[in-house]
């Protein structure tokens, strides 16, 4: 992937559409669109200045195949750090295919995944965890997980991170000098503000290790599992959530026989709401099957969402605490929301008792609607969006969450190393090493299958 290519893609969603930009970028960029180009007004794009745009043709010989506007960037003024022309043509897949295939015969070559950004990281416009905030960002869907890409592409992260490497170095330096005058018994490095700054760096390696708790649901969305008896109204109540007739209802019990899901944004946090299979004893097989992929889905789920018949609370009796206590016992660490359905049928009395026997119940109609938002208020509820509020760097990436364990790591053993004065050459092994980690979070330090893994998730045309 690393080479002087000039390369060639298409920048938009394959498929016709109105307009399709085709994105060219390497050395001979602007030469090889000048060859198929024609401006309207006759100017050589080539003589013309960065950041300008250019009417005109796309002539194939002398066959015309489309009117197009050709954007000019050259060298370092550009996302990849080199000459790149985007070509705006209409949107027909044959004119898309036309136009690529000639500038392909004109000396292009095809990019491959992410080869537009991997150059622009070579090309030191970006460092590595923007380059990935980048397909962050193209795959943000809700709010939350797009604020979080966009800090991190203008460089939040990267910026906290470089700080504290710069530090670190700096006192490495003198660890390291220290040990050309070994003879000497001298001390460069002031042991105290050493000490200091191992203790900065550690209590922000553990602050951004924490943040990845709610980064990654950010990033991924909350899986909440909805559980219960059939026929209580599970598939009503996830129909109520999404405003749309998602899940099939009816009266009949166990007519949900496989989970269902789906996804809804909350105040810019995205949910994925599982609809589960009825949990109750039963000799039908198929619905055996769905029943067991509730206890999965409830192991896999972050938030668990109970749901039973209010109108029929009195019936249960003590059957509604022992299943409520049976889902605490085996998911004791996972929120639980216990929720009362059909409400509207309860009277003021019934209602009143309800929330004396449970005391944390939320009374719904799922099928009127009522209660709903109150519902989700309570699963915001469970996202720490403070950090979010406050614009503090998030961390979302498991490739960043294991460099920073790792360089935490190696920090306490310096640490330790402070505490128990340890020998200056020993306590710069564990300083290279956590200098190590942090280079590798901004790509100061990578190899070709760490950037191969990274850019193989791209699209195309970025």
């Amino acid at each position: 992937m690393i080479s002087n290519d000039t390369i060639v893609a298409l920048a938009t969603p394959s498929g016709a559409g109105a307009i399709a930009v085709i994105r060219i970028s390497g050395k001979e960029a602007i030469t090889i669109a000048s060859s198929v180009f024609q401006s309207v007004s006759g100017k050589d794009i080539t003589k013309q200045r960065t950041h300008t745009l250019h009417l005109g043709h796309i002539v194939d010989d002398n066959k015309v195949l489309d009117q197009v506007l050709l954007s000019l960037f050259k060298g370092t003024n550009s996302y990849t750090g080199e000459n790149t022309v985007e070509i705006s043509c209409h949107g027909s897949t044959y004119i898309q295919q036309q136009i690529i295939q000639l500038l392909l015969r004109k000396g292009c070559r095809m990019a491959q995944a992410g080869e537009f950004t991997l150059r622009s990281f070579l090309n030191g416009k970006m460092d590595l965890s923007q380059a990935e905030a980048v397909a962050d960002l193209i795959a943000s869907d809700n709010e939350a997980s797009h604020q979080i890409a966009m800090q991190q592409m203008r460089g939040g992260f990267s910026n906290e991170i470089a700080k504290l490497r710069e530090e670190l170095l700096n006192f490495a330096s003198l660890i390291e000098l220290e040990l050309d005058f070994a003879e000497e018994d001298v001390e460069f490095a002031d042991r105290t503000a050493f000490h200091e700054l191992v203790n900065r760096i550690e209590f922000v390696l553990k602050r951004l290790i924490d943040s990845f708790a709610v980064g990654n649901v950010i990033k991924n969305g909350i899986p909440v599992a909805i559980v219960g008896e059939p026929n209580v109204g599970k598939s009503t109540l996830l129909n109520a959530l999404l405003n749309e007739e998602r899940a099939i209802v009816s009266d009949i019990a166990g007519t949900t026989r496989d989970t269902i899901e789906d996804e809804l944004v909350i105040d810019g946090i995205g949910f994925r709401f599982i609809d589960t299979a009825g949990i109750r004893d039963t000799q039908d097989v198929v619905e055996s099957i769905g029943i067991k992929k509730t206890f999965e889905k409830m192991e896999q789920a972050q938030v668990v969402v109970y749901l039973f018949d209010s109108s029929e609370y009195k019936a249960l009796g003590s059957q509604l605490q022992t299943e409520i206590q049976k889902i605490k016992n085996q998911f004791p660490l996972k929120p639980l929301v216990i929720i009362g359905n059909k409400a509207d049928k309860l009277t003021d009395t019934e209602v009143a008792e309800l929330k004396t026997l449970i005391p944390e119940i939320l009374l719904i109609s799922a099928k009127e609607k009522l209660g709903v938002d109150e519902l989700k208020k309570e699963l915001l509820s469970f996202v720490n969006t403070g950090a979010l509020r406050n614009n503090e760097t998030i961390v979302t990436n498991t490739r960043h969450y294991d460099s920073l364990l790792k360089a935490l790591e190696e920090i306490q053993k310096v640490k330790w190393g402070l505490q128990n004065n340890l020998s200056s050459d020993l306590m710069a092994i564990d300083i290279r090493q956590a200098l190590y980690y942090f280079g590798e979070i901004t790509g100061q330090v990578t190899n070709d299958e760490l950037l191969g893994n990274i850019f193989a998730n791209f699209c195309i045309g970025k």
